[in-house]
């Protein structure tokens, strides 16, 4: 039995090895070696690790490691994934609900949370859904037209 800290690492290096589209892929590999884990489990480790889901063509993805180094990279990142994913952006006085293709919204909420940026308090994301507190109603405002902007390239 692995403990967590194993389990996770073990879904990281068969994720830079595989092409992993769903979570189901991902508990039969972890099963065929051993490590018995829920589907349950394995949304939570992708979640804790923050994983992405690139798209490969032809309407398949894969989970990988976020590789952002900088703020260049991670704004440039932020914008291609708006641009292919975000569908929807709402607000509601300093709070924001973006709606994104189904298992995207964590990949987004990583990038939003590496800017580091004041005017954000906090993002939480599902699996197409992230909420973001934005630390004003006019800060709210200003961050929906940008993500708008992002959203339309």
């Amino acid at each position: 039995m692995l403990s967590k800290d194993q389990r996770q690492k073990r879904i990281q290096e068969i994720i830079a090895h595989e092409n992993v589209a769903t979570q189901g892929e991902l508990v039969e590999l972890l099963n065929a070696e051993g490590v018995q884990v829920t589907q349950a489990t394995v949304s939570r480790d992708i979640n804790e690790l923050r994983l992405v889901r690139l798209p490969m063509g032809k309407g398949r993805h894969r989970y990988s490691l976020a590789q952002v180094r900088n703020n260049e990279n991670i704004q440039g990142e932020l914008s291609r994934l708006f641009q292919n994913f975000v569908h929807d952006i709402d607000r509601g006085e300093n709070m924001l609900v973006i709606r994104t293709a189904d298992g995207h919204a964590t990949g987004v909420a990583l990038l939003l949370d590496r800017l580091r940026r004041d005017d954000i308090v906090g993002t939480i994301a599902g699996e197409d859904t992230i909420f973001v507190v934005a630390r004003s109603i006019v800060e709210g405002e200003a961050l929906l037209e940008e993500f708008h902007e992002l959203m339309l390239g």
